[in-house]
């Protein structure tokens, strides 16, 4: 895929890249894909993951109270248990407004360790990273920012996002829709969004411009990206996906760069 080559210009020490379309003759990848990259927020796509998992198991609930007084699993997943970003204070009422927490995805980690008995570093690694082949992903940090991984592992992940078997169909069709509806909030770096609609941990396009995600990209485009300067997005209309993993921080750098390489791939996927 030729819109892999931008990645050489690229104002960093090291990128690598896989794009991901599991029904084309494509293999398409840049850089050292067996790298290990610190993913920062991308983090929360694989511990969404594990909780959807202990949810299917039945440890938990989406419905179960979790967190500020009022909110529940789900709230914590898609960001609107009210939580603030770095700390568990309650800042607003759950489903009122999507505030971006890490801090609700360590309650969420606590949560699976109080109802599984596992630590949810081997719960992760036991529910998502082993049954997929992904043997360089580790949690060693935060639930919301601490994993690290690999494109060759992330590449395993996204074919799952985007034909699912660790997560039954209507489980994985509930993450990628769109949770308490209508709520605003901020997408940090890009600033407020009305409405900011998110999933059961994966953000959600919609009808988002000035992204990170390219124009272009389908309302139904769903991932994350890190400050790591970290990124992974599924396109379900295109059945396509992308992971891009760097060595320096998020910044203006990347705002131009990111939608711009996205823009690429899709002109690509679409000729």
């Amino acid at each position: 895929m030729e819109a892999l080559q931008q990645l050489e210009n690229w104002p960093v020490d090291h990128v690598a890249a896989a794009v991901i379309a599991p029904e084309r003759p494509l293999n398409a990848t840049f850089g050292d894909t067996g790298r290990v990259f610190p993913l920062a927020s991308v983090t929360k796509l694989l511990v969404a993951q594990a909780v959807l998992v202990a949810v299917e198991e039945g440890a938990l609930e989406l419905d179960d109270p979790a967190g500020p007084p009022g909110a529940t699993i789900a709230h914590l997943l898609s960001h609107a248990s009210g939580l603030a970003f770095e700390t568990r204070d309650a800042v607003a009422e759950p489903g009122t407004e999507r505030i971006y927490s890490s801090a609700g995805y360590e309650v969420l980690a606590e949560a699976v360790e109080d109802t599984t008995g596992f630590g949810f570093g081997e719960y992760l690694r036991e529910s998502v990273a082993a049954p997929l082949g992904m043997t360089a992903t580790t949690l060693d940090g935060p639930a919301g920012h601490g994993a690290s991984s690999t494109v060759d592992d992330l590449a395993l992940f996204t074919a799952d996002l985007l034909t699912p078997r660790l997560l039954s169909p209507q489980t994985a069709a509930g993450a990628r829709s769109v949770q308490f509806p209508g709520i605003d909030g901020f997408v940090p770096g890009y600033g407020k969004f009305r409405p900011n609609d998110w999933g059961l941990g994966p953000e959600l396009k919609g009808a988002k411009n000035r992204h990170w995600t390219a124009q272009s990209h389908s309302p139904a485009t769903f991932g994350h990206f890190g400050q790591s300067g970290t990124y992974l997005w599924v396109d379900p209309v295109r059945r396509a996906g992308a992971v891009v993993l760097t060595d320096r921080p998020f910044g203006a750098w990347a705002k131009p760069l990111w939608s711009d390489f996205n823009q690429s791939i899709l002109a690509e996927l679409d000729d």
